[in-house]
């Protein structure tokens, strides 16, 4: 195996993290939203990203990928759950890996292992994103306002990812469930789509979870 620079990122001393929404003190606001609000909002945060390319059409390839995380590589404008790990598609040759907090030294681990001497390239980019989930009946609704893509079931089926501008700025937006879906943000903008959702969510009710 082609030696690479691996070691762990993320500090193992009792350094505090804080993810990029720490100051809007989103537990606080846990409970105190609408009761049966139309959207409900989750920080998934501190969670370990990495973007992983390649060659898809190398049998070998997808093979090793599939043997060290056990998920198949996604088809084009795709993501793929599974548990709290997930694999999405972001181009011809490159894919996004979100697997749990802690988690993304011992994935990345794993890949490298599993792959061999392939022409690869793993990067962990955790500190760069992070994901807002919202679910519940009026999240369509909230998209519709927000982005010019259509999230009409039709073209948006459950699995579903793409990159698209939302809001005046680009995210990635996946589809995880029938009223489930997830915003892949960029850690500087955090704040901004936060006052954003809150906005576009007022008439529905937006409520909090942990």
């Amino acid at each position: 195996m082609t030696a690479a620079n691996v070691y762990q990122q993320r500090p193992t001393t009792g350094a505090k993290a804080e993810s990029s929404l720490h100051h809007a003190d989103l537990p606080s606001l846990v409970g105190k939203g609408r009761k049966n609000a139309g959207v409900t909002l989750r920080e998934k945060k501190l969670l370990g990203h990495l973007t992983l390319r390649g060659d898809g059409h190398d049998p070998a390839f997808a093979a090793g990928v599939h043997k060290a995380l056990g998920i198949e590589l996604p088809a084009a404008l795709s993501v793929i759950v599974k548990g709290e790990t997930s694999l999405q598609w972001l181009g011809p040759d490159e894919w996004l890996l979100i697997v749990p907090s802690g988690d993304e030294f011992a994935a990345e681990q794993q890949l490298r292992e599993a792959l061999g001497d392939l022409h690869i390239q793993i990067v962990n980019v955790s500190g760069g994103q992070q994901i807002l989930e919202l679910s519940g009946p009026n999240v369509r609704q909230v998209l519709m306002k927000s982005t010019s893509y259509d999230v009409h079931p039709n073209n948006f089926p459950v699995g579903k990812a793409i990159g698209t501008v939302f809001a005046k700025s680009q995210l990635v937006i996946r589809r995880t469930g029938e009223e489930t879906w997830e915003l892949l943000v960029r850690r500087s903008f955090s704040d901004y789509w936060w006052l954003w959702l809150q906005d576009a969510a007022a008439e529905y009710g937006l409520r909090v979870e942990a």
